[in-house]
């Protein structure tokens, strides 16, 4: 991969974004929609996965902190959003909730760009860096996984990790 870290999380952010955009376009075609929450659980996962934690260590905990946060309220979002489809709901209901997530993606990712993708293309070791890139490529977020501060995450969870 010779694609910066930073610049490959940057691109999931757009390719998310233009296919929940692609949705409320033409919102009787749900597939845009699935495939962009799959691609943000998927992207969440890597980043809390792989890339917290070892930022985390190294002098970011409260900028991690808000990221994780954030992707609570964004997960919530999704499963709205989910749940929405399932109900066979399209419309203005859910182009609005689409355009609400579209919010949270771009107030979330302002933060995130700037602050903290640069941290991977310098402060991760080799070790970390392979393994992130190695999960950009082609790596599969596990079955049943939710992001740390879902609303239906295990409460056992700690951001420290303890």
């Amino acid at each position: 991969m010779s694609e910066k870290l930073s610049s490959a999380l940057e691109r999931e952010h757009r390719e998310i974004d233009r296919a929940i955009e692609a949705f409320v376009a033409n919102p009787a075609d749900p597939v845009p929609l699935q495939c962009a929450i799959d691609a943000l659980r998927r992207h969440i996962y890597l980043e809390e996965a792989f890339l917290f934690p070892p930022l985390r260590e190294g002098g970011l905990s409260m900028p991690i902190f808000v990221m994780v946060r954030e992707h609570g309220d964004l997960w919530d979002a999704m499963d709205g959003l989910e749940e929405l489809l399932a109900q066979g709901a399209g419309g203005d209901g859910t182009a609005k909730a689409c355009r609400s997530l579209l919010e949270q993606l771009d107030q979330h990712n302002t933060k995130e760009e700037p602050v903290i993708y640069p941290q991977a293309d310098h402060n991760l070791s080799d070790e970390a860096t392979t393994q992130l890139q190695s999960f950009i490529e082609s790596g599969r977020m596990p079955d049943g996984w939710v992001c740390e501060r879902a609303a239906g995450a295990p409460s056992s969870t700690s951001l420290f990790g303890h």
